[in-house]
């Protein structure tokens, strides 16, 4: 049998690469959503990347959390030492904190190794980390800590899983986006929609590598939304735990359109279910996608709070939690399954894994509300300090009203309709498809 981690290439790994190198190092800490694969990258980085490799689990050993009753990282060295029986050796060794959450003076003492210590790699990551870098009570060591975001896996990583490098490759060129055949685009697309139904959930992605069987990888991804589901009660109390679950299975009857609170329950108050979106927010099950008048920079400057759209973590889940998994199979055009949603899903997610790691990606859209002239384009995306329009259209053809109305207003330099079409390139408007997402952020398309 072929091992697993013949497949697991992660983009990320690049970044730890640089990490490792970079004279300017400071201790990290991985950002991202349960189950995404953080600590099974980061376990491979200090097999791979070091001459020893030091992992301290404060959930499955709690009794490590004694070692950060101090905070002086020689005499922390010292006790990992004696907890683990394996020496650590500055430039040599990675000491990895996971689940670090569980241990907020572990935290706390990235900052003196930082100070102290500079030449020792010490990485950290954890499940819920997002609710202990929040709390109120916890002083983040501004300036002193590095931060690499990480997300499902993308189209582009599937490819590498399955066995495709090759074609993932080619892709990346944006010049053999006019050279695709007829049957590489259908290859493409045949990929792309087992990629919409398997997921980037890494221990989904296995399962299909090593099985091909997507009953099973189903079965794990119901299992991935119940770990998401018990996990309620790490960060809410009972009475919120119900609000969670209303939101949490909502979100996905509600993609590619405004969220709206009534659609929940009517009879829980919209401030109890905005306080659940954004605990889901937190966890990284969620994203949400802001509503921007597209007037100027900074996008985030012309926001409406109160108008938003919501993206789930991963577009297997989607197909999960909603049920729709025969639909897509059976469906030539996957992407008008589930009112177009799917397609927009692949497209937000897509954007959020090509995004820069080193910060969190937040994303916009634009809708005008006008007397018989409403309109709404998907997503805005800036490049170069310039605003880029996206559409995204359920099929290969379709009307263009919305982003002709926002051209006509805003006059945008580029604009992107991104479908199951063909590459295209007409002057302002390229169409993308949707195996292509990669380039909407290329610096040669603007």
């Amino acid at each position: 049998m072929i091992a697993f981690k013949d497949y697991m290439k992660r983009d990320i790994y690049k970044e730890l690469i640089n990490w490792k190198l970079g004279n300017t190092r400071k201790p990290l800490l991985v950002r991202g959503a349960r189950q995404i694969g953080k600590s099974y990258i980061i376990e491979e980085f200090g097999k791979q990347e070091f001459e020893s490799y030091v992992l301290l689990n404060f959930e499955r050993n709690p009794e490590y959390k004694e070692i950060f009753e101090g905070f002086d990282p020689r005499i922390i060295i010292e006790k990992i030492t004696l907890y683990t029986s394996k020496k650590v050796v500055p430039g040599k060794t990675l000491v990895f904190l996971d689940e670090i959450q569980d241990c907020p003076k572990a935290i706390l003492s990235l900052r003196y190794f930082y100070e102290e210590m500079h030449d020792l790699h010490i990485v950290a990551a954890g499940s819920l980390l997002e609710f202990a870098l929040n709390s109120p009570d916890y002083r983040m060591p501004v300036g002193r800590i590095q931060y690499l975001y990480m997300n499902p896996m993308s189209f582009g990583e599937f490819l590498d899983a399955v066995g495709e490098e090759v074609l993932r490759e080619y892709l990346s060129e944006y010049s053999n986006l006019k050279k695709i055949t007829d049957h590489l685009h259908q290859r493409l697309l045949y990929l792309l929609r087992r990629y919409s139904i398997i997921g980037g959930m890494p221990e989904v992605v296995k399962e299909y590598v090593l099985t091909h069987d997507v009953l099973k990888c189903q079965q794990m991804q119901h299992s991935i939304i119940e770990t998401f589901v018990d996990d309620f009660s790490k960060y809410a109390t009972q009475a919120k735990i119900s609000h969670l679950r209303k939101v949490f299975y909502s979100i996905p009857k509600m993609i590619g359109g405004k969220y709206i609170y009534s659609k929940v329950d009517s009879l829980v108050k919209s401030r109890e279910l905005k306080e659940a979106v954004e605990l889901l927010e937190q966890a990284g099950i969620i994203h949400r996608i802001k509503l921007s008048d597209g007037s100027g920079l900074p996008l985030e400057a012309n926001v409406k709070d109160n108008f938003f759209k919501l993206l789930f973590l991963d577009i297997g889940l989607v197909h999960a939690i909603s049920g729709i998994l025969s639909e897509t199979i059976k469906e030539e055009d996957f992407t008008s399954v589930y009112k177009g949603a799917i397609a927009e899903q692949l497209v937000g997610q897509e954007l959020i894994a090509y995004e820069n790691s080193k910060k969190r990606t937040v994303l916009y859209y634009w809708a005008r509300d006008a007397r018989g002239s409403s309109a709404e384009l998907d997503y805005l995306i800036v490049q170069n300090e310039k605003i880029i329009p996206v559409e995204v259209k359920s099929g290969a053809k379709g009307k263009m009203k919305s982003m002709f109305l926002y051209m006509e207003q805003f006059k945008p330099t580029k604009a992107y309709k991104i479908s199951q079409a063909w590459f295209g390139d007409n002057d302002i408007i390229v169409d993308l498809p949707l195996y292509a997402i990669n380039h909407l952020k290329s610096v040669i398309m603007i």
